[in-house]
C-alpha cells in the first residue's frame, strides 16, 4: 500500500471562516494528482465536504482527510473546521498533526480567531506553514498582509516565494546557530533550514489564489522541501483524537499510531471513565480519503487511521505507551435545556444523546433530576441547528431547545483553607486543602504538601484522584469552579475503619468548606471581535460596544469600510449579529472569538437571576460528619476548624484585610452606578475594600462626621482632572449623537467643553483618547488651547494610561478621573483618587456653562451702564 512504502506525515488545514481553506485542499489534491476535477464549496461538490450539512451551509463542520502522495511522504490532509462554533473539533485535530498550513484571506489579513488558532499551534508547538489565499481579489496587498502577520503573529513569518539571499538573511537572523552558520557558508542549506521550521523558529509564508490553483503547487514544492518526519519508538502507542459513526452506524475511533505499529486483531487494553479495565479487539482498520476509506491490515507509527471492534474509547485517550491528551482550551459559552416532543421518553432520548457525547465531549449532557430535564452545552447558534439535525436524523426525535444560557463560572480573590470530615460510625477521614487563585485561564490544577508522615502516599492519591474526577460547583451560582491550585496540606485515616469512599466525602466537603470561606469572584465568557461596517456607521457600532461593557482599539479606516476589534461580554453581543446586519443593511461583518473568562460585568443581577443558595445544596454540602457517644452528628460550616482532629499546618496570609476571609455576599456590580452622592463613593470604596484591600489612602471614605466637611482632601498643589474621551463621548447624548455622524466632530466639541471648564476651574484637564490620531501607534501629547490631549500608543488603551497616570500623580495631587467605567473606578479608588461619573460630571459641565453665561451677561450689563454713562 501506499502508505507503507512512503513516509508518513499529518497536515492540519487550519484558517477562520471562508478564508479559503476546504478550496486550498482541493486545489493541492488537484496538483497532486488525486483530482480529475476540482470542487467547489460554493457548488457543493468538494472532495472533504462530505456531509450533506456542509454542503448545504458551505461550511465545514467535521474533520476530514484526504491522502496525497509528496514526494517521500503520503501526506494525510486534515481538513477542519474554521467555524468558531466547531473550533472543538479542530483543537482535538491539533493533538496528532505533524505540521499545520495556516490558510489567510489576503483581502481580510489576521482575524480574531485567527489569533485563536496561533495560540493553539504555539500551545501544542506544531511547525506552521502559511498560505495567504485570495491574492488575486481587489484590495488583497502581499506587503501590507506580510507586516500584519509579523506584527500580529509573529515576526518570524517570512515570504518563501524567492528564496534568495535575502530570505536567507531573513532566516539567519531568527537564531543564533543559523547566524554563524550564513556567516561561516554565506549561505544556508535545506536541512537547516528544514530545522528551523520544524523547531518554529521560522514560519514560511506562500501566497496565491486557491481558486485558481496559484501557488498551490509552489506551496507544495516548499513544504516538500522542508518538512521532515518525526521519528517514533518501537513500542506500541497511539491516540484517540475522533469517534463517529459511519453510515451503517458502527462506531469509528480515529486515532495516530504514536509508536511500533498496529495490526487486525490486536487487543487494545485501556481505562474507561470510571476507572474499570477493559480490553477490546480491532476488527478492521480504514485509511479514509475523503468518503472512501482502503482497509489495511497493518500500520506504522505516524499514520492517521479510523478502527472498529472498539467500544470503550473516548476523545483524548492514550493506548499503550501514549499518555492522555492535554484538556482542550477552548469550550462551550452557552448552555440550554433539550425540550423533547410530547411523549417522548426522556431516559431513553437520554441515552440515545449519549452517543452524540461520545463524539462530542464538551457538549456535557446532563440530566437535571430537580427539573427532570435534558441540558446540553454549545460554543454557539449555528452548533446547535447542526445538533437538532443529527438528533433528528441519527434517532428521529425532533427536538426543541430552550433560550441559550451562559455557562459562568467561579474562582476566588485570596487564599482559603477549607476542612472536611467524615466520620459516621464506623468510617472516618479528615482533610485540609489549600485553595489559591490561579491567572485567568490557567483552569485547575492538583498538588500534595503532605508528608506521608502525616498521611499515607495511598490516601494522598485518592485524594488527588477525588478532587479531578468531578466539577466542583461555586458558591454564588454553582457554577463549577476554575483557576485555582487546589493543594493537599494535611489530613487523617484510621487504622480500621477508613474506607476509599470516606475519603471522597471529606475530599468534597473540604472543597466546599474552603469556598464557603473564600471571597468568590463570578467570571463570565468574553469574545473577542471584529466588526467591518461603512465608515458612516462607525459611531453607532463604537456607541453599541461601550454600551456593552466592552472595550476596543481605535478604529481603523478606509474610504470604504470601517473596522473595530475589541472585547465584550458574550452575554452582550448574543444578539449582536442579526441586530448589525439590520442597521447596515447587510453590508456590516462580524467574526467573534472566545478570548476567555473575565469577572462578571453585573454579579448582583445574575447572582440573583440565577438564586442558588450554597447552603440549602444538599448534593453538595459544607458541613462536616463528627462523631461523640457512637453517632455522627453534623457540625455546620463555619464550626468545623473547632473541631478538627489534625491541624491544617498552614495560615493564608492577607495582604492587610484580614476580612478577605470571611464568607462574602455578592456585591452590586460596580459597573453600573445610579447615583452621584457621597454615600455612593464611600459605597464604591467599601466594594474596593472588599475585593482588594484597603486603599492607599482610606480616610478619603470616612463615613464619621467631619468638624467642617464630609470630603478632605489630603494633597496639596493643583488640582488634575483626567477624562477618558470616548466614554465620556458616549455616556453624553449629544456628543453621542454627534458622534453617531462624526466622531472627530464629536472629540473636538468635547475638547472645546473641556477648555471652558478647565478655563473656570483653572484645574489642569487632561484629555485622553485610545491613540485615534497616531499613525504607526507611537503615542502623543498635544497642547488644546489650554488643556492637555493626550492619543495613546497603539498597544495601550485609555484606560491603560489612566490608570498608570493617576497611580504617579495621586501620590502628590489632587486627581480626579471623569469615567464611567466601572472597572476602571475600581482601580482608581485603589490608587487614592476621587473618580467623578460620566453624569455627575455632564452636571458640574452644566453649572459651568451657567456660571460662565452668567458671567458674561453680568459683564455685559456693566458695559451697556457704562456706556451709558458716558
Amino acid at each position: 500500500m501506499e502508505q507503507t512504502s512512503k513516509t508518513p506525515l499529518n497536515v492540519g488545514l487550519l484558517a477562520h471562516v471562508d478564508a479559503g481553506k476546504t478550496t486550498l485542499s482541493e486545489a493541492m489534491l488537484y496538483c497532486g494528482g488525486i483530482l480529475r476535477r476540482q470542487g467547489r464549496v460554493d457548488h457543493g461538490n468538494a472532495y472533504l465536504d462530505t456531509d450533506a450539512m456542509e454542503r448545504e451551509r458551505g461550511i465545514t463542520i467535521f474533520s476530514k482527510q484526504a491522502v496525497l502522495p509528496l514526494g517521500q511522504f503520503a501526506l494525510t490532509l486534515l481538513d477542519t473546521p474554521g467555524h468558531v462554533d466547531f473550533s472543538g473539533e479542530m483543537e482535538r485535530t491539533l493533538q496528532v498533526i505533524d505540521y499545520a498550513i495556516l490558510v489567510i484571506s489576503g483581502t481580510d489579513g489576521v482575524q480574531s480567531h485567527t489569533l485563536t488558532v496561533w495560540k493553539l499551534l504555539e500551545r501544542y508547538q506544531i511547525p506552521t506553514f502559511l498560505f495567504i489565499n485570495k491574492m488575486d481579489l481587489a484590495g488583497a496587498d502581499k506587503n501590507a498582509v506580510l507586516q500584519q502577520l509579523q506584527k500580529s503573529l509573529s515576526d518570524a513569518c517570512l515570504d518563501f516565494t524567492q528564496e534568495d539571499e535575502a530570505l536567507w538573511e531573513a532566516i539567519a537572523v531568527q537564531d543564533e546557530v543559523l547566524t554563524e552558520a550564513y556567516l561561516e557558508n554565506g549561505t544556508l542549506t535545506t536541512q537547516e533550514i528544514a530545522g528551523a521550521v520544524a523547531q518554529r523558529k521560522v514560519f514560511p509564508c506562500l501566497f496565491g489564489a486557491a481558486l485558481k490553483t496559484q501557488g498551490v503547487q509552489e506551496l507544495l514544492d516548499v513544504f516538500g522541501r522542508y518538512a521532515r518526519c518525526p521519528q517514533y519508538p518501537g513500542q506500541f502507542g497511539a491516540r484517540v483524537y475522533k469517534i463517529a459513526r459511519d453510515a451503517q452506524g458502527a462506531r469509528l475511533t480515529y486515532l495516530k499510531v504514536t509508536g511500533g505499529t498496529l495490526k487486525v486483531k490486536d487487543v487494545l487494553k485501556g481505562t474507561d471513565e470510571n476507572g474499570q479495565e477493559w480490553q477490546e479487539k480491532i476488527d478492521q482498520i480504514r485509511i479514509y480519503s475523503g468518503a472512501r476509506f482502503t482497509a489495511a491490515e497493518q500500520v506504522c507509527a505516524g499514520t492517521v487511521c479510523a478502527v472498529t471492534g472498539l467500544s470503550k474509547t473516548r476523545l483524548g485517550q492514550g493506548l499503550g505507551r501514549e499518555k492522555q491528551a492535554q484538556d482542550a482550551v477552548l469550550q462551550p459559552v452557552m448552555s440550554c435545556e433539550v425540550r423533547l416532543p410530547e411523549g417522548c421518553d426522556a431516559h431513553r432520548a437520554l441515552q440515545d444523546f449519549r452517543q452524540l457525547e461520545e463524539e462530542e465531549p464538551q457538549l456535557h449532557i446532563v440530566w437535571d433530576e430537580r427539573l427532570q430535564v435534558i441540558r446540553l452545552q454549545m460554543m454557539g447558534e449555528v452548533q446547535l441547528d447542526v445538533i437538532k439535525r443529527m438528533i433528528l436524523e441519527r434517532f428521529g426525535i425532533s427536538v426543541g431547545f430552550a433560550p441559550g444560557k451562559i455557562v459562568y463560572k467561579e474562582t476566588i480573590a485570596a487564599p482559603a483553607v477549607g476542612i472536611g470530615h467524615f466520620e459516621p460510625l464506623r468510617h472516618y477521614a479528615e482533610v485540609h486543602l489549600l485553595l489559591q487563585p490561579l491567572a485567568r485561564g490557567s483552569g485547575l490544577r492538583f498538588e500534595t504538601a503532605c508528608s506521608e508522615d502525616v498521611l499515607d502516599k495511598n490516601w494522598q492519591r485518592l485524594i488527588l484522584t477525588h478532587l479531578a474526577e468531578r466539577t466542583h460547583p461555586g458558591v454564588l451560582t454553582g457554577s463549577p469552579i476554575t483557576d485555582m491550585k487546589i493543594t493537599l496540606v494535611a489530613g487523617r485515616a484510621h487504622i480500621k475503619h477508613t474506607e476509599g469512599g470516606d475519603f471522597r466525602q471529606a475530599t468534597y466537603r473540604a472543597v466546599r468548606q474552603g469556598l464557603m470561606q473564600a471571597q468568590s469572584i463570578l467570571l463570565e465568557p468574553w469574545y473577542s471581535f471584529r466588526i467591518e461596517v461603512p465608515p458612516e456607521q462607525i459611531g453607532r457600532v463604537i456607541a453599541d460596544v461601550q454600551r456593552m461593557g466592552g472595550s476596543f482599539a481605535p478604529p481603523q479606516s478606509t474610504p470604504d469600510t470601517a473596522v473595530l476589534e475589541g472585547r465584550a461580554p458574550v452575554s452582550e453581543m448574543r444578539g449582536y449579529p442579526a441586530e448589525l446586519t439590520g442597521f447596515s443593511r447587510g453590508k456590516g461583518k462580524i467574526s467573534c472569538t472566545l478570548s476567555g473568562y473575565e469577572p462578571c460585568h453585573e454579579t448582583a443581577d445574575v447572582v440573583d437571576a440565577i438564586g442558588y443558595d450554597a447552603e440549602r445544596d444538599t448534593e453538595n454540602p459544607a458541613d462536616s460528619v463528627f462523631c461523640a457517644h457512637g453517632s455522627g452528628f453534623i457540625v455546620p460550616w463555619a464550626q468545623v476548624p473547632e473541631y478538627a482532629h489534625v491541624q491544617s499546618g498552614v495560615v493564608p496570609e492577607p495582604e492587610e484585610d484580614t476580612r478577605a476571609f470571611e464568607p462574602i455576599r455578592p456585591a452590586p456590580s460596580p459597573c453600573v452606578q445610579k447615583g452621584d452622592s457621597l454615600a455612593e463613593e464611600a459605597e464604591l470604596a467599601a466594594i474596593f475594600e472588599r475585593t482588594y484591600g484597603p486603599s492607599k489612602r482610606r480616610e478619603l471614605f470616612r463615613t464619621a462626621p467631619q468638624p467642617q466637611k464630609e470630603y478632605v482632601y489630603e494633597p496639596s498643589g493643583p488640582e488634575y482632572l483626567l477624562v477618558d474621551g470616548y466614554n465620556i463621548i458616549f455616556a453624553w447624548d449629544e456628543l453621542r449623537e454627534l458622534g453617531r455622524e462624526n466622531i472627530d466632530a464629536a472629540r473636538t466639541a468635547l475638547a472645546d467643553i473641556l477648555c471652558n471648564y478647565q478655563g473656570f476651574h483653572k484645574c489642569q484637564v487632561i484629555l485622553v483618547f485610545d491613540a485615534y490620531k497616531v499613525k504607526h501607534g507611537a503615542g502623543d501629547v498635544a497642547k488644546y488651547n489650554n488643556i492637555f490631549i493626550v492619543y495613546t500608543k497603539e498597544a495601550e488603551t485609555a484606560d491603560m494610561y489612566i490608570e498608570k497616570t493617576t497611580y504617579q500623580l495621586a501620590k502628590k495631587r489632587r486627581v480626579r478621573v471623569a469615567t464611567s467605567d466601572g472597572a476602571e473606578q475600581m482601580i482608581i479608588l485603589g490608587h487614592g483618587a476621587m473618580r467623578v461619573s460620566a453624569s455627575m460630571f455632564h452636571q458640574e459641565v452644566e453649572q459651568v456653562t451657567r456660571e460662565i453665561r452668567a458671567l458674561i451677561e453680568e459683564s455685559n450689563r456693566r458695559n451697556e451702564r457704562f456706556m451709558k454713562s458716558k
